[in-house]
């Protein structure tokens, strides 16, 4: 066939329906992984990935899957096959797994496509995501303000529509704490929902992937293959749902801007048949305070040596530390490293300490009739990057960074139950504020059905 022929029958193919149907011929258009690309480039300023995979557009879409051609981003904490696995610390950056993690063959198998991995707080070990390594994350919607962190990579690619949807991990707020600051949905499930295999692990009692998305119903779709169960995505029915609002602790010192957003969403529930039930957790913030370090300093002592013997068999503990960029990271590993918890507290905080917040939790739920506790995701918005390092202002006065943005999400964290965070309607130009939702252990279905309710709620002109 010669050149001519060949140009003839192309043309010919493309208006052939023009031809017979009366329709005008129309351009190819890119498919979504390469639109992905494209805006990873655009967007490198931001420091959202680590890697770009420019090959992503050759992997074969996976017919008839839930999330066919899907582009995502996970973040780099997480195993893909044939990309490093950094953690966001100089010392794994040539770490390159031979398998996809367990929650990354369920997403590639339903046809999700990876198109980076993304930046996050040095080994997952803060909420502001200022990485001294590969680069500070920077707000989707104010590039001079912080992120929020671990998964600020994500949560900023999604943000700016590189893709739909990514993965993170949570230990104490990772995915929720960067959704709220960057305005899209983060999801930590019911610990123990999806596979935990492939993640480079800080903690065994608190750790998941979580997905994050655009919108709840991302989260949902995404939640379902990873939990390998049949989608549900039917709203809850709002009229005569019953929501726990405790006051005490969660709402305290509220900025005003998060303060008026909270105000306008339980107005918006209660118009439309929600009953918000006041009652406080009582002395969950002590009880908290008393778990969560513990838990967590004891077990990185534990599982990040048992990693680094497989992954960087010939680097020493002493010798990872000293290789940490981030000063705040490399300060709290050593410190796991070197025994600061002992084992008497750590035993004390996960079988003692922590049942009695779950059993705190379980009553709460039982003794009220409420689904799910309504409270705002972080009590304040994003800071500047430049001035958060180790306080942060707040209400007139400097705070200490990490504890301030946890405050709220860290309960549930501890108690290992399912957390919701969806972005909440503000002003042009005003600092985005999220909605968190928690709900009863392995309820994560509903909870979501719930978040979807109200994200449609919230979306009424």
């Amino acid at each position: 066939m010669t050149s001519r022929e060949k140009l003839y029958r192309a043309t010919l193919a493309v208006l052939l329906p023009a031809l017979l149907f009366g329709c005008q011929p129309q351009p190819q258009q890119p498919s979504a992984v390469a639109v992905a690309l494209q805006r990873a480039e655009q967007y490198r300023d931001y420091n959202a990935l680590i890697a770009i995979d420019n090959n992503a557009g050759e992997a074969p879409v996976v017919q008839g899957g839930a999330l066919a051609g899907w582009p995502i981003v996970v973040k780099d904490n997480i195993d893909v096959a044939g990309l490093a696995t950094t953690a966001g610390t100089p010392a794994l950056a040539e770490y390159y797994p031979g398998e996809d993690a367990g929650v990354v063959a369920r997403l590639r198998d339903a046809g999700a496509v990876v198109v980076g991995k993304s930046n996050l707080h040095e080994l997952a070990y803060g909420i502001t995501s200022k990485n001294y390594a590969y680069g500070t994350v920077h707000n989707a919607l104010d590039f001079d303000l912080i992120a929020g962190g671990s998964s600020g990579g994500t949560a900023v690619a999604v943000a700016l529509g590189i893709v739909d949807a990514g993965l993170g991990t949570d230990t104490g707020g990772s995915t929720r704490i960067p959704a709220a600051l960057n305005g899209i949905a983060g999801f930590r499930p019911t610990v123990g929902r999806y596979p935990d295999s492939g993640l480079v692990m800080i903690s065994s009692s608190r750790d998941t992937a979580g997905p994050m998305a655009a919108t709840v119903g991302q989260v949902l779709a995404l939640d379902a293959v990873m939990a390998d169960e049949p989608p549900q995505a039917v709203p809850a029915e709002l009229a005569g749902l019953r929501l726990g609002v405790p006051r005490e602790y969660f709402y305290e010192q509220l900025e005003p801007a998060v303060a008026t957003a909270m105000a306008e969403l339980m107005a918006a529930l209660s118009e439309a048949g929600v009953v918000l039930v006041e009652a406080n957790l009582d002395g969950i913030g002590e009880l908290n305070d008393a778990i969560g370090f513990p838990l967590v300093l004891f077990e990185t002592g534990q599982l990040l040596p048992q990693f680094l013997a497989e992954a960087r068999p010939a680097l020493s503990t002493a010798e990872f530390v000293d290789s940490i960029a981030s000063p705040d990271v490399r300060a709290a590993v050593s410190a796991a490293f070197s025994g600061a918890i002992s084992e008497q507290s750590y035993s004390a905080a996960r079988d003692q300490l922590r049942p009695q917040l779950q059993t705190l939790y379980a009553d709460y739920f039982a003794r009220n009739q409420v689904d799910a506790v309504l409270v705002p995701t972080v009590p304040l918005t994003a800071r500047a990057i430049e001035s958060t390092a180790d306080t942060v202002e707040w209400n007139g006065q400097q705070q200490p960074t990490f504890q301030s943005y946890i405050r709220n999400t860290d309960p549930s964290s501890n108690a290992g139950i399912p957390s919701l965070s969806l972005p909440l309607p503000v002003a042009a130009g005003e600092r985005a504020v999220g909605a968190m939702l928690d709900g009863p252990a392995d309820s994560d279905v509903r909870l979501l059905q719930i978040g979807l309710a109200i994200e449609a709620l919230l979306a009424r002109p």
